[in-house]
């Protein structure tokens, strides 16, 4: 098949984030089909940023169109937004004569793509092409905005978000849900459910093979100082904002002073200045904070950690599920995962690779973490181990893939 994906923060390894797009394109060609993708020459989660222009990456061809770059989530962002919608909005024509996609996913976290979707899947069949208009749902736009950052749902933003979120359910042909429990949300929304189908997030198996990268100096050595005294070593890998409430794991740690516990953080966000502050003005000696470590050298870091965090704030809109990335990774390393959550769906209890306690609540989150670290070594193995089979039976891209064509198959 011919696949174009409307992606406007689609990444590479290289660049960075966000990495799906490229690991379900490089599979699909991998399968003999051939995939473009067209994003945004800017976007605040990459790394770094490429040219404008088409380039072909593991024979996936990208397309970046030029968007004027932005800090925050503000007007800039917006502007950002608006430029590539009104491009590809603008290309309809001239996509579907140039790929001729039998589908057209929009998956660009916000729904406003789903309405340059159907154009182009319209442009198409007036050329002769049956071209399926897909949504690939990673979050449920306008809802987290409304439940997540407090946005009211009459916001113009909201609104529109809303509009365009209807009219994917009302008109395309099939529903890609990252989020494995969204039925009866859109259900209430207008989706004829023979139309969605669940393909989670994943990790690419070839990416765990051979040695990984050298942890960055500044990294090893916090890592070092964490395991002094044979303390157990608690890490946390990933992006530092309200959503990952990580200041419920640094109230854990403040209650477990005196156990024999190390805590590594690496990332970067919003939240990560204040909670470096945090850390210093409370005295948190056995805290460490530190910048972010380039993608191949998260496998260094997880191998160096004993117990792995992932946290969640208490909101409703996880009733529908989550499909974290880094819990995938976590559970990929082979790591016993400390998860503090209430949601829809729990892969660390599913696979027995850890435990789950309430999230924001400190005293839980510090009982499990002892709970953890008083397990024997072996036992705490045993759990990652059941992790792992679990990530590599469920959420391998190349399984993940195939399950997508599949539904595609079958729209």
């Amino acid at each position: 098949m011919n696949l174009l994906l409307l992606n406007h923060y689609a990444g590479t390894p290289e660049l960075g984030m966000e990495y799906r797009p490229y690991y379900l394109a490089r599979e699909w060609v991998r399968l003999g089909h051939r995939v473009r993708i067209v994003a945004a020459d800017f976007s605040h989660v990459r790394t770094r940023q490429p040219p404008p222009g088409t380039q072909v990456i593991d024979g996936i061809e990208y397309q970046w169109l030029p968007t004027p770059a932005y800090r925050g989530n503000g007007v800039g962002r917006l502007r950002n937004v608006m430029a590539y919608l009104s491009q590809t909005w603008a290309m309809a024509d001239e996509l579907a004569r140039d790929v001729r996609p039998d589908a057209v996913i929009a998956s660009s976290t916000y729904p406003m793509d789903n309405w340059v979707a159907r154009r182009i899947a319209q442009a198409a069949a007036r050329a002769g092409v049956r071209a399926r208009h897909v949504y690939e749902l990673h979050d449920l736009w306008p809802l987290s905005l409304i439940e997540l950052a407090g946005m009211s749902p009459w916001h113009p933003f909201a609104l529109v978000c809303q509009s365009a979120e209807d009219a994917a359910y009302r008109h395309c042909d099939l529903v890609v849900s990252m989020l494995p429990k969204v039925h009866p949300h859109v259900t209430a929304r207008g989706l004829d459910l023979r139309k969605l189908a669940i393909v989670p997030n994943g990790i690419s198996p070839e990416e765990w093979q051979g040695a990984p990268a050298p942890l960055r100096g500044d990294v090893a050595a916090a890592l070092a100082a964490a395991r002094e005294g044979e303390r157990v070593v608690v890490g946390y890998a990933g992006s530092m904002g309200l959503p990952n409430a990580l200041d419920h794991l640094l109230d854990a740690a403040k209650r477990l002073a005196d156990a024999p516990l190390g805590f590594v953080l690496v990332g970067d966000g919003h939240e990560r200045e204040r909670l470096a502050r945090r850390i210093a003005d409370e005295g948190l000696s056995r805290v460490a904070l530190l910048p972010p470590i380039p993608k191949a050298q998260v496998r260094a870091f997880l191998a160096a950690i004993d117990i792995a965090f992932i946290g969640w704030q208490r909101v409703p809109i996880y009733r529908f599920g989550i499909a974290p990335n880094k819990l995938m990774d976590y559970m990929m390393a082979g790591k016993a995962v400390l998860h503090a959550v209430e949601a829809g769906n729990d892969p660390v209890g599913d696979a027995r690779c850890g435990l789950t306690v309430p999230p924001e609540d400190p005293a839980a989150i510090a009982e499990g973490l002892k709970g953890l670290a008083g397990l024997r070594a072996a036992d705490r193995r045993a759990m990652g181990e059941r992790g792992k089979a679990y990530v590599l039976r469920h959420h391998a891209y190349p399984v993940l893939a195939q399950r997508f064509i599949a539904a595609l198959g079958g729209c």
